[in-house]
Order: structure tokens, then C-alpha cells, then sequence
């Protein structure tokens, strides 16, 4: 299946040099191309893309500021002539940081290391369970695993993993949170911070912003707060 892609980069060289790169790579097709932060973001809101070749020093709206308006952002790979975002690009989970001028070597080993995570994240990496079915299947790392709805406690976001935490285990596989969602109602869990989804029948207490199952604090996400709020409040006696 092919990868849809799309660049953004206020540098015209760069962009052709990406381009001329991405066509030497059948598997990838390329949607569109950009040249600032703003067109990108109303393209991303209108069209599902895969993966984002994204510069980061961009007017008006650099790479790192549309990764974080973007609720759940393709794959990126970061390109950029500034080595200092090195560790910011990975606190944003992007899969690769290129430097410019970028190799052709370098960017296909950036390439394949996409391909690999979005692969295990489309529909066929998981199973077609519907959110009424009890139970789901993961790819882990050496095996396709079931896992019972009712079991989960948590799942938390690390970096380019889920671990799903249920009462008696812990599984770590490559998905996004809108993924997961789509398996499991939204009667039964509720994301409660950018990293956390819950079981809200797993929660023992709320106090002080946090969230109590088990012996585990969760804490709720500022932009999560009335949400949680108005759930907690439908379920007051």
C-alpha cells in the first residue's frame, strides 16, 4: 500500500531536492508541497496524509508550532539546517531528524523507519473488532495479541508506543491513540491528558487534578479538565 506524504519548506532548493528524492521511492506519493506552516495546516485539516517532511525555521508558523496545533499529526520527519530542535523534535515524537543538506542514503533510512510505524498502525495491523466487540488484537513485538476491553485500566502514549496496561499485564505496541479509540467506546473510556486513556469503571478516586487506579497517578491534561469534569458529573448518584 502506498505512503501519501506531503513537504513543507520555505526553501525552494530544499523542496525540490525532496521531491526529486521522494520520486526515486514508487512506494511514496506525494500529495502536496508547501512553503509555509499556515497553507500546510489547512490542507492537513481537510486531507489524511501518512507522513510530513517538515522544516522547522518557517514564518508565521514553524514545524514545531504546527506539530503541536495538530491534535493528531501524521509521521514526521523533521529536515532542518539547525541541530539544536534535535531533542525537541523527539519530545514531539517524530520519527526521524534530518539534517541539511540531507543524503539520499540518510533520508531513505528515515523513509523505511516510517514506513515500518505507519504500516503497523493502518487497519490492517490490528483487527477489524468493532467497539461493541469484548476483545481486540495488537501486533506486539513478537506476536499478535488479544486483548480483552474489560481488562484495560490505562493506556499511556511513549514516544512512538502505546502500553496498554491491564489488570494482570502490560503490552507495548506501535499505535496512535485515534487508532485505539476507534476500538473501544467512548461510553467505557475517556482520554484524559495527551499521553493517558482510561477506563473510567478502573477509577478509583480524583483528587488534586490527578486520576487514581490502583496505585497509579494520572494526572488530567489541561485542555482535558471539562471534559473529564462533565463526565465524572453525569456519573454523580
Amino acid at each position: 500500500m502506498e505512503t501519501t506524504c506531503m513537504i513543507v519548506d520555505d526553501e525552494p532548493l530544499a523542496l525540490e531536492i525532496l521531491e526529486t528524492y521522494l520520486e526515486k521511492i514508487p512506494e511514496i506519493q506525494l500529495l502536496a508541497t508547501f512553503s509555509n506552516g499556515i497553507e500546510a495546516l489547512h490542507f492537513l485539516k481537510k486531507h489524511q496524509v501518512d507522513l510530513l517532511l517538515l522544516d522547522i525555521e518557517m514564518p508565521e508558523l514553524t514545524g514545531i508550532q504546527l506539530m503541536k496545533v495538530l491534535s493528531e499529526p501524521p509521521k514526521v520527519i523533521f529536515t532542518t539546517a539547525y541541530h539544536q530542535y534535535a531533542i525537541k523534535s523527539y519530545e514531539l515524537e517524530a520519527v526521524d531528524y534530518l539534517l541539511k543538506p540531507v543524503e539520499f542514503s540518510r533520508f531513505l533510512q528515515a523513509i523505511e523507519k516510517a514506513q515500518k510505524q505507519i504500516a503497523l498502525e493502518r487497519p490492517n495491523a490490528i483487527s477489524q473488532t468493532s467497539p461493541e466487540a469484548t476483545y481486540f488484537f495488537i501486533k506486539t513485538e513478537h506476536r499478535i495479541q488479544r486483548i480483552e476491553k474489560s481488562d484495560i485500566l490505562y493506556i499511556e502514549g511513549m514516544k512512538n508506543y502505546l502500553r496498554i496496561v491491564t489488570k494482570n499485564n502490560k503490552f507495548m505496541s506501535i499505535l496512535s491513540f485515534r487508532k485505539i479509540q476507534l476500538l473501544l467506546s467512548e461510553d467505557n473510556f475517556i482520554r484524559v491528558h495527551k499521553s493517558f486513556l482510561v477506563a473510567i469503571n478502573r477509577i478509583d478516586c480524583i483528587e488534586r487534578g490527578r486520576i487514581i487506579i490502583g496505585e497509579r497517578r494520572i494526572p488530567i491534561g489541561e485542555t482535558y479538565k471539562n471534559q473529564v469534569q462533565q463526565r465524572i458529573n453525569d456519573l454523580y448518584l
